[in-house]
């Protein structure tokens, strides 16, 4: 992948937000040095600040992002109404595992906490309360306990980045230890980084990854 210049990769973050309709990309602004991606401004719901980072994070050539949005709120809810909302979000969600979550929320800032057996349940649980109104962050420190630890957690690891047509597996080592699961090397993208980590969390029995893979992103 060539290199870009710091305003090249500016402009294809600016681009790609604009591209995407659940962005107001000219509530955004957009600085880049040596394949850092900041973002400014502010939005009208935390939603809006995570889906812009999750934008920016799949241009090619971003090797790190500061996500420096501010989210002014539209809707203003007392904490009591947010957390109602949130217990009421997640019960409904039937991927999620019933009074396993809990949830508490302090000036517009959500915490998940509990435990479930899959990280997909995990990342549920936060999509479920990432868009309500009023909230203005989430925190998931949900844990993830499950029912069977495989022996082969590694094997089966690196045969699903070998099926993969978007993770170059050569480039990735990985270790196993317990439940806990770390990938090291390098990606040609912060969209693999993502498809590396996703893929790891599929494993079973896997509780922790701890991804230390880095961008490549050439400099003069």
């Amino acid at each position: 992948m060539d290199m870009k210049t710091d305003n090249e990769l500016r402009r294809d973050v600016e681009m790609e937000l604009r591209w995407d309709p659940s962005v107001v990309a000219s509530d955004i602004g957009v600085a880049g040095k040596n394949g850092v991606i900041t973002l400014t401004g502010q939005v009208s719901n935390y939603y809006e600040k995570w889906r812009a980072e999750r934008v920016a994070k799949r241009v090619a050539g971003v090797a790190g992002l500061a996500n420096d949005i501010e989210v002014r709120l539209s809707t203003q809810r007392t904490d009591t109404d947010i957390a109602q909302a949130a217990a009421l979000a997640l019960k409904i969600n039937t991927t999620i595992p019933p009074d396993r979550v809990k949830v508490i929320v302090e000036h517009g800032w959500v915490t998940l906490e509990g435990n479930v057996d899959w990280y997909y349940q995990k990342s549920s649980a936060e999509s479920a309360v990432r868009h309500l109104a009023g909230v203005k962050a989430v925190t998931n420190t949900i844990a993830i306990v499950p029912k069977v630890i495989p022996a082969d957690v590694r094997n089966q690891i690196e045969q699903a980045f070998e099926r993969n047509a978007q993770i170059d597996a050569r480039q990735i080592s990985i270790e196993a230890d317990d439940r806990k699961v770390i990938l090291r090397g390098t990606v040609r993208s912060w969209a693999e980084l993502d498809e590396a980590e996703t893929a790891a969390w599929a494993a079973p029995g896997v509780s922790e990854v701890d991804n230390r893979l880095t961008v490549r992103y050439a400099v003069d």
